[in-house]
């Protein structure tokens, strides 16, 4: 018997991941549910809740090397899925810190869970060492013979309950459960362990909302139920990785400053412009810009206002930082490419990149920047014009 004393604490939560989508026809955890991705939903409503330390993913092999990187950068910790259920939760309960005192355990395929819910297992959870949500048979049950020809018995539907998840544990009961499943034997769910550890789990009345999509019908009558306006807009979103292009020209003059990332660099001409002509700071801007579809710098800043003449493009990086926080976007990274056959820039790459990490406030670490000749050919080639390609990404 497992000792049930302790009092709850901090608590964490694995959500598996991993399967095949077998009766669904493909690959279901990623199919489109009210406009996104159904396991964001999933994965939402326990970073949303407020009442994890820790959320972890149990991703296929596949989507580890797809979406992993991802999650990692939204805050979600993930593992590699097995290859049965069983071994998927052993993998993600090594990531499971040491104090966690309770851990809850869900299917990514029940998108429409609530944080009163999870609440209510944490609860019982931490009282009785186990807690699984259900809800009672709606039809009647029967046994069927061996080979499936003819009905047996007619269980008594009253003392049949329907399971579902999260199913929380006390973290001691969940790592007894792991000990005691047998090296290569998969369980639908970890609860049917238990009865061999002599504990039983709380039973937390749950609602028929909290399905779990496993085929094409149930994707109909989870879409039915996101239709209800509190499930969908209530939830704060999983911040996603999301990519920005950027392109910017400009003519090559006598008599103007050559602003090259906000740094000064020494050469006979500079670039013209309505502004300072800072090719790799439009750029970016126009990246970061679309990393979010919020247009481009001519928007904000068009050429037909004369008051903006000469101006700084830092003011222009300014103002693209603050529509960047207005959308709740965080840059993770900068690649900037520059194009030009003169000045050589070799020399300015640090100086570039520290200017450009200053000025959109990111870590220097997280900038790149260098540059490429035209071999002499076109405008470019012939000393008479500087291009900049930006990629970024971003969190939103």
């Amino acid at each position: 018997m497992i000792k049930k004393e302790k009092k709850p604490g901090g608590a964490e939560a694995i959500i598996l991941a991993g399967g095949s989508g077998a009766r669904m026809g493909t690959e279901k955890q990623y199919l489109p549910l009210a406009g996104r991705p159904m396991l964001e939903w999933t994965v939402e409503a326990f970073t949303s809740s407020g009442l994890f330390s820790k959320v972890i993913l149990a991703l296929a092999p596949e989507n580890l090397g797809k979406h992993g990187p991802a999650w990692e950068k939204a805050g979600v910790k993930v593992a590699a899925a097995g290859a049965t259920r069983t071994e998927s939760l052993r993998n993600a309960f090594r990531l499971v810190s040491p104090g966690a005192e309770l851990v809850a355990v869900h299917d990514g395929a029940r998108p429409l869970v609530d944080a009163a819910l999870i609440k209510a297992c944490l609860e019982k959870a931490a009282e009785a060492g186990a807690a699984v949500p259900a809800v009672p048979l709606k039809d009647t049950v029967k046994k069927v013979s061996p080979g499936g020809s003819d009905f047996e018995s007619t269980p008594d539907r009253a003392s049949l309950m329907a399971v579902q998840t999260p199913q929380c544990y006390r973290l001691e009961v969940l790592a007894a459960i792991l000990a005691a499943a047998g090296s290569g034997k998969d369980y639908s769910d970890e609860s049917q362990v238990l009865e061999k550890l002599g504990i039983k789990a709380a039973v937390v009345r749950s609602t028929y909302r909290n399905i779990k999509v496993t085929t094409p019908e149930d994707l109909i009558i989870a879409e039915a139920f996101m239709k209800d306006e509190k499930t969908v807009f209530t939830r704060s979103r999983v911040p996603l990785a999301r990519a920005g292009f950027g392109y910017d020209i400009h003519r090559l003059v006598e008599g103007r400053p050559l602003i090259i990332g906000g740094i000064k660099v020494e050469h006979t001409k500079g670039l013209l412009g309505h502004s300072d002509g800072d090719v790799v700071l439009h750029s970016i801007c126009d990246a970061l810009l679309g990393s979010i579809s919020a247009g481009e710098i001519g928007v904000y800043f068009p050429p037909t206002d004369l008051t903006l003449m000469g101006i700084s493009s830092a003011v222009i990086a300014e103002k693209v930082l603050e529509i960047l926080a207005s959308k709740k976007a965080r840059i993770i990274n900068v690649d900037a490419t520059i194009v030009a056959e003169e000045p050589k820039l070799k020399p300015y790459y640090e100086a570039i990149r520290d200017s450009v990490a200053k000025l959109f406030k990111m870590d220097a670490g997280d900038v790149s920047i260098k540059a490429k000749s035209r071999e002499g050919l076109g405008e470019v080639g012939h000393g008479d014009a500087v291009v900049c390609y930006a990629v970024v990404s971003v969190l939103k």
